[in-house]
């Protein structure tokens, strides 16, 4: 108790709860407090600080969730056997080991998009860009070429290796500055004439909007059922609008969540065939395996496939590709090198290596299990509400109840400090969203400031506005 009772005076500002939560860490780092140590239960420690219980406890509870500590009933508090993972962790590796910074406490949360955590990725790209630009063959002196680009396209097919997109070869792939840069150049490449149409799903990404507006094409709303697009409604729209190309995301929808089955994926690739409609699939938001064919193996000659790093990995490098169809790979090419001749070459390099790492796969199954127990976490505090979820789906999408309406919602969330998006933001102008709003997994705070915040929005839940008006 001692220790922690030096280490926490030396604190001088903040909050008293962060204040023991540090001076508890510093004792494990210093080697002050060895693995399997018991702490001093909450009274005595509370006592001896001259603090409430529930500080401590919120300190304990804090430092349990990083896995600093953990809890026994009825026995006490410890020191975690492995109390350093909670700043580093050693992985196999052939570079060294892996460190990460651990997720911070906050009273502000943003839930407006998803956000992943550090487990090991943040020191490979650093480690990356220190072998590009020592020792990596790379030209610093000339344009970037086609040939330049293809150990990076190889890469990102290995890393896509077990993702069901049909026969790639690395001429199909373009490198991209992100998935929404991969959406706007596969619209160059098909819509065709003054005035082209692209259809997107009743709620829908909001990039996909943006992308058509920029060639200068109309985009209409399909139809959706709890399995997805309405095939039927697609097949009607499609001839009556001439509609040349559909946006969708078949693995996890965004906003909703939803999965379309490979039954309903077959229905409408047949609309596609019928009809000659190509299929443009965003699969950003997937962190786990694929559980169905996509577009592009079920349409090889119409069916577009685009993702990126962003989701799995790093949003920051902005780094994503697409895929497209053998017979207009050629087209593909030429919308990237009329448009942007392509990433820089260093860029292009560093992915290379950092896909090639056989470390990356496990930092990303890492970030995978860590956004897993944050929805888990989230289910259990607002799985009494309409919540769509799912391991592997870095956003939950909920239906909110008799009394809310989501515009009022998203603001009364705004003042509980807590940021997230109305289910208004994914539909057309002229559409009819329903009252629900989507929260992206933040696993930047820490579990207990995420905990913290949903519970603010479930007492929101629980206690909807009753207005008459007259």
């Amino acid at each position: 108790m001692d220790t922690i009772i030096s280490c926490y005076e030396s604190q001088t500002s903040g909050p008293k709860y962060k204040a023991l939560a540090l001076a508890i860490r510093q004792a494990v780092e210093q080697g002050d407090l060895l693995p399997n140590a018991k702490l001093p239960p909450v009274r005595d420690l509370a006592w001896a600080l001259k603090i409430t219980p529930g500080t401590v406890a919120r300190a304990y509870s804090i430092l349990t969730q990083e896995g600093l500590l953990q809890a026994a009933v009825g026995r006490g508090t410890f020191v975690a056997e492995l109390a350093a993972s909670h700043c580093s962790r050693s992985l196999p590796n052939d570079g060294g080991a892996l460190t990460w910074k651990s997720s911070q406490d906050s009273e502000i949360v943003d839930l407006n998009s998803p956000r992943l955590p550090d487990r090991g990725q943040v020191s490979l790209i650093r480690q990356a860009f220190e072998v590009v630009g020592r020792d990596h063959d790379t030209d610093f002196m000339n344009y970037p070429t086609r040939n330049g680009f293809r150990p990076a396209r190889q890469a990102i097919l290995k890393w896509l290796q077990d993702t069901p997109i049909g026969h790639t070869e690395d001429e199909d792939l373009v490198l991209c500055h992100g998935a929404q840069n991969g959406n706007s150049i596969v619209m160059q490449t098909v819509l065709q004439g003054a005035r082209p149409v692209v259809a997107v799903e009743e709620l829908s990404y909001p990039g996909f909007r943006r992308a058509a507006e920029l060639v200068r094409a109309r985009v209409v709303a399909v139809p959706m059922d709890a399995h997805g697009i309405v095939p039927e409604a697609l097949e009607r729209i499609v001839r009556d609008l001439g509609v040349q190309l559909l946006c969708t995301s078949a693995e996890v929808h965004n906003p909703t969540g939803l999965f379309t089955p490979i039954e309903r994926r077959e229905e409408i690739a047949q609309v596609a065939l019928r009809t000659g409609l190509h299929i443009l699939e965003d699969d950003c938001y997937r962190l786990g395996k694929s559980q169905a064919p996509h577009y592009r193996a079920l349409l090889p000659e119409q069916g577009w496939y685009v993702s990126s790093i962003s989701k799995s990995l790093t949003p920051a490098l902005r780094v994503g590709f697409a895929i497209a169809p053998r017979p207009l790979r050629s087209q593909l090419r030429r919308s990237v090198e009329h448009g942007f001749f392509g990433l820089a070459r260093p860029l292009a390099d560093v992915v290379e290596h950092l896909l090639n790492d056989p470390r990356t796969e496990l930092a990303s199954e890492a970030i995978c299990e860590e956004v897993n127990r944050y929805i888990r976490a989230a289910v259990n505090i607002l799985g009494g509400f309409d919540l769509a979820w799912r391991d592997g789906m870095p956003l939950l999408w909920l239906q909110l109840p008799e009394g809310w309406r989501a515009a009022a919602f998203v603001q009364a969330a705004d003042g509980q400090g807590v940021s997230v998006r109305s289910a208004d933001d994914f539909a057309l102008r002229d559409g009819h969203p329903p009252h629900a709003v989507r929260l992206g997994i933040n696993a930047q705070v820490s579990l207990a400031s995420f905990e913290a915040a949903l519970g603010r929005l479930r007492v929101l839940l629980d206690n909807p506005p009753e207005r008459i008006a007259v």
